[in-house]
């Protein structure tokens, strides 16, 4: 047609003048696959108009404005460079061009789609960096959606990938696809090789009704087929409870409700996966590589929309499967336990190395729960299945039974040595610490620094089960007890809730919040340093800290207690664990978020914790005042008796919480010491690639070191087992293997999860802290995420321990995938006085930030609106 516009079939498409994504549905179309008709505006286009309003010297200068090492930083820069494209005029040339092209599809709803020219390439494929618009009609609106794809070239997290992948801003253009919408019926992407345990033999089919979009998204679990792609054969199909499905509107798309009666229906039968699949090797063999492709089904025809290359495939384990193949076949494995701490599949080395420790650490703990009687040393306890760890509990029904009858009679015993053996196990663990403190890191041996992160890694997983006979028993035991005394033989109408009368009191993370807070007001007092604090992102303050320079406008002396007197709280509580697994930083590594809070309280956005504490303490000592107007003699007696107990373990059980990361600091400081002398060997390409070997490879590595001679290069394999840790990410770790199975009568799913909900909007959990909220959710998977938080969502996270308190303050409400009645979200979230509904299964997946939802902590319901 012109420079400007080219037919979809056009051969003289190439990735300079038709993107990635572009060239790649040239060269489908040239193959005779089936792809939806529509015409490409070249990167000529993009230029023209970038050049005609004067747009790209603005963006290199708008890009020096910027620090890629603080994501907060690029945000700004993205949203000045959007204005720069959204108040550009197309020059007329460009717009008769497009109309001209558009004249065909004038009536008919289209996709406008971006095409970068570093994009869906071999070594990166781009994927989702720019943006799509679907049923789009109209020439006005078609010139619109074209200008905001150009726009959609500079996004925060397209110029972050972009640096990531050593790509130059200058060297980056844009083209877009303009092609026929197919109202799809059902939609997914494929796979012509298996992206969890890299099989090629092996392709995967997703797939949900409507428009593909919520597939992408992952607003919609789909159905997931496994084909056999030498013969086409089914080999699994596990069929999802669709509950969501986007389709037209009368402008644009949008989410609804599957129809009742296909929830549950497969949707697509054996001779359509059979046939898509044909379409996967087609494609694969026209690419020569595995491929990951886009499909939509309309009027039983198929439709390939995309197609890019597989960039991060694992390499086939031996023997692996998708399945949740059990160990031992007898087996019976629960997430639960310590597994509660660990909510992400496992790096290698806290796999093998804390594995194995879990497991001794297990044993000697039932042996003394069975009163010596010890489980057979040939039944593993702790397992890693499909990356994920599980504890197994059929280790026998007499020693079982014999647990059960011996907890009767160590009862008193475990409530009167909770708090005394606690204590003495967390003095021994300081003593470890400081054992191994001693001496500068760079004089001991390789061999010693795996054993200084063995024996650190063996203290926390012994405190953990200390924690399980002493505190955490305690409270559960002695809230529960309280609780069904006061609900059963005293509570009446118009009285206050159990949870009431254990509220208000200090615990450990309650504790670092204060001394957060009073961080805050320290700086409040100090105009010029405030007014920094403020403006300056907590990703951006963490690199100041480190820098050891003092920002410009700052006295060095404010800046430099500032600097202490923050290094003293990361000193008391920068210890608190996200995830038990010790490649995870710790606060002490990373202060970005604690950092972001403090920022938080300065400018007002989260409460005095003091004025919350002691409302809640004014509350229970009210409520507890007027029991013994109505209570008399034994009944009176045995209220105050148990109000006492509960009161006592309930923040007894916090510390210990909170104890378990005490040397995770210094652990993770040994480990990348180790891993950065593997580095300079040329064996890994960065110090925390260590967490990605296993104990013998760490432990031969390090012997190696220490002979003088060159390990064996691990960086290969470290590439391989990031990526499959990737795949494993994507998995739904079933709560008990075998799925369905019942333990000791016992239905564990609904034990551990809340009940499922009739209602495709609604999700059910446990609620364990009153009241309603309707807030924006924002879902956060990590530390490296709480940065997104903002004062007033509702938090929604996989699980949280004492290391997320600080965004108690600012959320309206908590929702986790994980957790129960009495676990640390449950407990701190009434501390905090918000609604918390836990242990939904689905809430981090179902759920999308800055989706509205409505949060009934006394129901235990989430509602998506």
């Amino acid at each position: 047609m012109t420079r400007y516009i080219l037919p979809l079939s056009d051969p003289s498409a190439t990735l300079e003048n038709a993107g990635g994504k572009g060239l790649s549905l040239t060269r489908l179309i040239q193959a005779g696959l089936p792809v939806p008709g529509g015409f490409l505006i070249t990167t000529e286009a993009y230029r023209l108009f970038v050049e005609e309003n004067g747009i790209q010297p603005r963006i290199l200068e708008a890009l020096k404005n910027m620090d890629l090492a603080d994501p907060g930083s690029v945000e700004p820069v993205a949203q000045q460079i959007a204005g720069f494209f959204t108040g550009g005029r197309i020059p007329p040339e460009l717009v008769q061009a497009i109309s001209a092209a558009c004249a065909p599809w004038n009536d008919i709803p289209v996709a406008v789609r971006s095409s970068a020219t570093a994009e869906d390439l071999p070594e990166a494929s781009f994927a989702g960096q720019q943006d799509t618009y679907l049923n789009v009609r109209g020439i006005q609106a078609i010139l619109k959606a074209v200008q905001k794809c150009w726009a959609s070239l500079w996004t925060a997290r397209a110029i972050a990938y972009r640096d990531r992948q050593a790509i130059p801003p200058e060297q980056v253009a844009l083209a877009v696809v303009v092609q026929e919408l197919v109202p799809a019926a059902a939609a997914g992407v494929m796979f012509t090789a298996n992206p969890v345990n890299g099989k090629r033999g092996e392709l995967m089919i997703t797939a949900a009704w409507g428009l593909g979009e919520a597939v992408v998204s992952g607003a919609v679990t789909p159905d997931t087929l496994t084909v056999n792609k030498a013969t086409g054969r089914l080999l699994r199909r596990e069929t999802a409870a669709k509950q969501v499905m986007t389709v037209r509107t009368e402008t644009g798309t949008a989410d609804q409700g599957v129809p009742a009666a296909r929830k549950k229906a497969p949707v697509l039968n054996d001779r359509q996966v059979s046939e898509l699949a044909g379409y996967g090797t087609r494609i694969e063999a026209l690419y020569g590589r595995p491929m990951d492709i886009e499909w939509a089904l309309e009027a039983g025809k198929f439709a390939i929309l995309q197609a890019r290359p597989v960039t991060a495939l694992p390499e086939a384990p031996a023997g692996s499967s998708v399945e949740w193949k059990l160990p031992d076949p007898r087996g019976i494995y629960f997430r639960a336990s310590i597994i509660e701490q660990l909510p992400e599949p496992l790096t290698p080395l806290f796999s093998t190395l804390a594995g194995s420790l879990i497991d001794s650490a297990t044993r000697r703990l039932f042996a003394w729960m069975a009163g010596g009687k010890e489980i057979d040393p040939d039944i593993q306890l702790f397992e890693t299945i499909n990356g994920y760890g599980y504890m197994n509990v059929n280790f026998g029904v007499w020693i079982t039974v014999l647990m059960g009858v011996a907890q009767l009679f160590k009862l008193k015993q475990i409530f009167k040595q909770s708090e005394p053996r606690w204590r003495q196990a967390h003095e021994h663990y300081l003593e470890v610490i400081r054992h191994w403190q001693a001496k500068p890191l760079d004089t001991y041996s390789a061999t010693e620094l795996l054993e200084a992160v063995r024996a650190l890694t063996g203290e926390t997983v012994q405190m953990y089960t200390v924690l399980q006979t002493g505190p955490i028993a305690t409270a559960l035991g002695s809230e529960t007890l309280f609780t069904q005394l006061y609900n059963r033989l005293i509570r009446k109408k118009g009285d206050p809730d159990a949870s009431i009368f254990v509220m208000g009191y200090e615990s450990t993370p309650i504790r670092a919040e204060q001394s957060l807070y009073d961080l805050a007001e320290w700086a409040r007092g100090r105009v010029a340093l405030a007014a920094h604090l403020e403006a300056t992102p907590g990703t951006r303050q963490a690199a100041e800290l480190a820098s050891g320079v003092t920002p410009s406008g700052l006295q060095a002396e404010e800046w430099g207690e500032w600097q202490r007197l923050f290094h003293e709280h990361l000193a008391k509580y920068g210890h608190f664990t996200y995830d038990l697994d010790f490649s995870k930083p710790v606060a002490a590594d990373d202060p970005a978020p604690l950092l972001e809070t403090c920022r938080m309280y300065l400018l007002g956005k989260a409460g005095s914790p003091y004025d919350r504490v002691q409302k809640l303490t004014l509350q229970r000592e009210q409520a507890a005042q007027a029991m013994p107007k109505r209570l008399h003699g034994l009944k009176l007696r045995i209220f105050r008796s148990q109000m006492h107990s509960a009161q006592k373990y309930a923040p007894l059980r916090e510390d210990g919480l909170s104890d378990l990361g005490l040397g995770y600091p210094l652990l993770r400081r040994m480990a990348c010491e180790l891993g950065g002398r593997l580095v300079e060997a040329a064996a890994l390409e960065h110090p925390e690639d260590v967490f990605w070997l296993t104990e013998q490879e760490a432990e031969q590595t390090a012997a190696a070191l220490d002979s003088g001679q060159l390990p064996a290069p691990m960086k290969a394999a470290v590439l391989e087992r990031r990526s499959v840790w990737k795949a494993e990410q994507q998995l739904t770790p079933p709560m008990i293997l075998p799925v369905g199975s019942k333990y000791m009568g016992m239905d564990v799913e609904k034990l551990t999860k809340g009940a499922a909900s009739g209602d495709e909007h609604v999700l059910n959990g446990f609620g364990s802290s009153q009241g309603v909220v309707t807030a924006p959710a924002r879902v956060l998977l990590g530390p490296q995420d709480f940065d997104q938080m903002r004062a007033g969502d509702v938090l929604v996270a996989p699980i949280t321990t004492p290391a997320w308190t600080p965004l108690f303050a600012l959320a309206s409400a908590i929702v986790t995938d994980i957790g129960g009645p009495l676990s640390h979200s449950s407990i701190v979230a009434r501390e905090y006085g918000i609604p918390a509904v836990l242990g939904t299964g689905v809430a981090t997946r179902r759920i999308r930030s800055g989706q509205t939802i409505s949060v009934d902590g006394g129901a235990g319901t989430v509602t998506l609106k």
